[in-house]
């Protein structure tokens, strides 16, 4: 029995003995795994938070500037529509000053044309009348002529002549 009791305590012994082995292997493991593995593999794990911080900084930078841009060209249509609206109520304006402008020419030139041609019908009326009244006057004379059987003196036709023409202005 002494030998299962020293066995047993020996046993005890090596059981410690390995487990104080272990125990300071694991507290070298663990401390050689803190020293070479777990210092990079935190330092990866901070440069990846890092770079992914940046990244969203990045974003939220880009996703800004798109937005400026988005606003900068919506003001730029909305002031080229308002220029084109200007430009084409311009035109409209400038159209109906010059249709205008047209129709009074228009009318200037019918007026003119109406008082040239009641100027010229006016002359002819003039010059149609001392035909006539030359005619006239030759007329007369040639039929008191015949009637008088003498030749008038030329006061006399004239004042004859006159008599008669103020006959048809009359009549």
């Amino acid at each position: 029995m002494f030998n299962q009791i020293v066995l047993a305590g020996a046993s005890e012994g090596l059981a410690l003995g390995n487990m104080l082995f272990v125990l300071v292997a694991f507290l070298v493991l663990m401390l050689l795994l803190k020293k070479y593995a777990w210092g990079p593999v935190v330092k990866m794990m901070e440069k990846r938070a890092e770079k992914v911080a940046h990244d969203l900084d990045t974003a939220e930078e880009a996703r800004q500037q798109a937005e400026e841009m988005a606003a900068k060209r919506s003001e730029q249509l909305q002031s080229a529509r308002t220029e084109a609206n200007s430009i084409v109520s311009d035109a409209k304006t400038a159209a109906g000053k010059q249709r205008d402008q047209i129709v009074a020419d228009a009318q200037a030139d019918a007026q003119a044309t109406k008082e040239q041609a009641s100027a010229q019908i006016a002359q002819e009326r003039s010059e149609a009348m001392a035909d006539v009244k030359s005619e006239v006057a030759e007329l007369s004379v040639t039929i008191a002529q015949k009637i008088i059987q003498k030749e008038l003196k030329l006061d006399d036709q004239k004042a004859l002549i006159d008599a008669y023409i103020e006959g048809l202005g009359n009549k």
